[in-house]
């Protein structure tokens, strides 16, 4: 059974992520919310999402970020059979510019 997230103080967490109003500014607050291996794990974790997307083996994945074998099938796992939130995310991020910050 997970934990509920749903929580007051996680509401104003994501009230703040979403009051962000580019990529300077998410640099600005994240650094400051997070430690350095918060931040890299993160999007580590996002990399290896849109690598396993694009069909990318596990031994590619690994050598290409340094993720582990296990945080890999997590990630997996959760394309797989969680809320579809990354899906959601690549499919917004496809329809913008790349160069749009």
């Amino acid at each position: 059974m997970s934990k509920n997230i749903r929580t007051d103080s996680v509401n104003y967490l994501f009230d703040a992520i979403l009051s962000l109003k580019s990529r300077e500014e998410c640099y600005t607050f994240f650094e400051d919310i997070c430690t350095v291996n918060e931040l890299l794990s993160l999007s580590q974790r996002f990399e290896v999402a849109r690598m396993l997307r694009n069909h990318k083996t596990y031994l590619e994945i690994a050598e290409q970020t340094g993720a582990s074998t296990a945080t890999i099938s997590r990630v997996n796992r959760s394309l797989n059979y969680g809320n579809d939130g990354y899906d959601m995310v690549f499919a917004r991020m496809n329809d913008k510019p790349e160069n749009e910050e």
